[in-house]
């Protein structure tokens, strides 16, 4: 194919086609073809004009003046340039600007094989499109169409000639195929100032999940001592990784640590887990190994039949005191350890497991058992049924079983072995509802040993029960608003004999805390080893105002219960309440006016004529990076709590965020957080303080630092702040939620 079709001039007529351009109206247009076809899009033609043109038409076009050569998505323009046809290469020089699959680079000159996509450009400025990082360099080498070797230059995401951020490299390798930029002899620069320099360094374009080193954390542990810490993170496919962290502490020595995450489907189900070691060996204060593993797991291995596990486990009872670094590690003095598998299909349902504890008492509790933790029962194991059916001509129906071995290193061990079979038949009409239900709880105990009776034992009892509301509804309007607001009485009666239930062992029950949802429940206790004879009466009014869209806009409620037969079984140690009837509930909550949002709730005893309990708190949203929360909290004889949080903009660009968690009663500081946030165009600095309890009489303050480079790094000193943030604000918004995760 010829490169002019119109004109097909041989070679000795070169000039005069220079001279037909050059008295041309504008500039000319010509389509070229190289000699040979490559693939993808050098297969398209290739469109050039200039002011100018002149050459050999079968080998070499020279370009002069407003020159401009594009194929594709790549585009070149200059001052001057020459397209050699056989090898489908340009060089060109003066104002070069090229756009190459949506980067721009500016240079003096530049060579480009359009082929192969190998070519340079010297002193060139560069954009990229992926990330809008910018840079300058000496010299920039094109490797091929997704890769480019930046040398001596700079990077940053930051806008302008003069960003806030960059690094500055002797080599940067760009494979935006890969997503993923590797440097050598590497500074780190904010604001011209040079804040870390590493021999090589490896980061995503884009933000996303790559191997390599994560910034060093420096900072204090739970008692303030010094401790650094480097991550290597492995990245070994889109559905797992592997995160090494080593831990230096001088006062302790070194802990090496891992955690791996992972999620996958076979062709039989899905699966996912995580798991987290820690070991230190030889703490140079306990003169003893140390050390944590946390592990779960879930997988399906067919169609309903799925196993798992959960295991924890520490070396020693003060390991949360001495090394946890989050309010949330301190707590967990209950290490569960269970191992299960279940298997459903529609209508019925089989769980096995086996379940054990490990528990790490608080250092106070030996001179105080007062403040010892209770080890729960180990299940060992503990085998659940569950089958049932709704709407069977009319009636739902459900059978619950339940066959369990309780070990115990110094209480009663023994076999429990209960079934709970229920039918009902709901009436549902327009405006109302009646559903009466008839239930059996038998129980049988079969006891190694029983200090409260015999070894043998067993319970059947009958529960009866009706349900029952009605719904009234009408227009009207709240604050303004046209809403519908509803009334909504119900009544709930429940009768079940009563049984001597003191020789019983309590393997797993408790009273339930009282709560509205508890007034509709027909056993007062969490668990079967108590059935709480009954012959009660719950009465409950509900008002809700919904708007046309559908949402709820406000709900109010208020229930009490009343006992017609004052109930007789007790928990171990309980002395029986004699009122003849529960406390009073009421609850409210909703969004007040645009932005506000509040729940409330208070248990009020009318025997003693006094409040029991009561929760109020209520939440301001006004705008983004806007939440005030506020929070009180009250138990009679137990605690009175008040709990201030806020993320609040304090200037154009300064945010501040904090928490503080006070006792009324006891006057002391629970909980506090205080912390500062500064967002600019392409960096995010925050630093805060946190104060929290680990024991029962220690407490930790760690302090953190970070510089968050968008696009590149969080470099810190302490802990994580934007995990203290999300776990202690409720609405915490990231400033720069917008960025993918370094």
């Amino acid at each position: 194919m010829s490169w002019f079709t119109a004109l097909p001039f041989p070679r000795r007529r070169a000039v005069a086609l220079s001279a037909l351009v050059t008295v041309a109206s504008g500039p000319l247009h010509a389509q070229l073809a190289p000699a040979t076809s490559p693939a993808d899009e050098q297969d398209l033609p290739i469109t050039v004009r200039a002011e100018e043109i002149d050459g050999r038409p079968d080998r070499e076009i020279n370009l002069n003046r407003n020159v401009e050569i594009t194929r594709g998505q790549s585009r070149l323009v200059a001052d001057t340039a020459c397209y050699r046809l056989v090898e489908d290469e340009v060089t060109a020089s003066g104002n070069v600007q090229m756009w190459r699959f949506g980067d721009r680079y500016q240079g003096d000159s530049l060579q480009m094989n359009l082929s192969t996509q190998r070519g340079w450009v010297l002193n060139p400025q560069y954009r990229l499109q992926m990330n809008n990082a910018q840079g300058r360099a000496d010299r920039i080498d094109f490797l091929g169409q997704d890769q480019a070797l930046v040398q001596d230059g700079t990077y940053s995401t930051c806008e302008g000639p003069n960003p806030d951020w960059y690094l500055k490299s002797s080599t940067l390798r760009l494979d935006t195929g890969r997503d993923v930029g590797t440097a050598g002899k590497t500074v780190i620069y904010f604001k011209d100032v040079p804040i870390l320099a590493t021999p090589g360094m490896s980061f995503s374009l884009s933000g996303q999940r790559r191997s390599g080193w994560l910034p060093p954390t420096i900072g204090f542990g739970s008692k303030g001592d010094s401790e650094v810490m480097l991550p290597y993170y492995f990245n070994i496919a889109p559905n797992r990784d592997l995160t090494v962290f080593p831990r230096l502490m001088f006062d302790r020595g070194l802990q090496l640590g891992a955690t791996a995450r992972y999620i996958g489907e076979t062709t039989r189900g899905p699966y996912g887990g995580e798991t987290h070691a820690e070991f230190l060996r030889n703490d140079r204060i306990t003169k003893t190994d140390r050390w944590l593993v946390n592990s779960f797991h879930n997988q399906t291995l067919g169609a309903g039949w799925n196993y798992g596990w959960n295991v924890n486990g520490a070396s020693d009872d003060e390991y949360p005191s001495d090394f946890s670094r989050t309010v949330s590690t301190s707590a967990e003095r209950q290490l569960v350890r269970e191992l299960y598998t279940s298997y459903s299909r529609p209508y019925w349902s089989l769980t096995a497991r086996a379940q054990n504890y490990q528990i790490l008492q608080e250092p106070a509790a030996v001179n105080n058992p007062a403040l010892a933790i209770p080890r729960p029962y180990a299940r060992l194991p503990q085998v659940l049924f569950h089958a049932g059916r709704y709407d069977i001509k009319g009636f739902d129906w459900a059978i619950d079983a339940d066959a369990t071995r309780f070990e115990h290193p110094t209480l009663d061990d023994g076999d429990r072995l209960v079934a709970v079979s229920q039918v009902s038949y709901p009436f549902i009409r327009p405006g109302y509802y009646v559903t009466p239900k008839l239930m059996l709880h038998a129980t049988k105990y079969s006891m190694a040993t029983n200090s409260r009776g015999p070894t043998s034992l067993s319970r059947t009892l009958p529960i009866f029960s009706i349900d029952s509301g009605m719904v009234f509804e009408r227009d009207t309007t709240l604050f303004g608003s046209a809403v519908a607001q509803t009334l909504e009485p119900r009544l709930f009666y429940v009768r079940t004999p009563y049984k001597d239930q003191d020789q019983f062992p309590v393997f797993d029950t408790g009273e339930a805390g009282f709560s509205y949802a508890q007034l509709f429940s027909e056993n007062r206790f969490v668990g079967p080893d108590r059935v709480s004879d009954a012959n009660q009466l719950t009465a409950a009014l509900v008002s809700r105002f919904i708007e046309p869209d559908g949402a709820e806009r406000l709900r109010m409620a208020f229930g009490q219960r009343f006992y017609f037969t004052e109930p007789r079984v007790q928990m171990p140690g309980r002395v029986q309440d004699r009122q003849g009837r529960s406390d009073l509930l009421l609850a409210a909550s909703g969004r007040i006016i645009n932005n506000w949002n509040f729940d409330s709730s208070v248990q009020y005893d009318a025997t003693s004529t006094s409040l029991y309990s009561q929760s109020h708190g209520v939440r301001w949203t006004p705008g983004p990076m806007k939440v005030l929360n506020a929070e009180y909290r009250y138990v009679r004889d137990s605690f009175r709590n008040v709990d201030v949080s806020a993320q609040w903009p304090l200037s154009m660009r300064w945010y501040g965020v904090g928490r503080v968690s006070y006792s009324l009663r006891d006057r002391r500081l629970l909980e506090s957080l205080i912390g500062l946030e500064y967002k600019a165009d392409c960096w995010v600095f925050r630093a805060g303080a946190q104060r929290f309890v680990t024991a029962a009489q220690t407490t930790s303050t760690p302090m953190f630092f970070q510089l968050e480079l968008n696009g590149l790094s969080r470099l810190g000193l302490g802990g994580n702040p934007l995990e203290a943030f999300y776990k202690s604000i409720p609405g915490y918004t990231r400033l720069n939620s917008n960025v993918g995760r370094p």
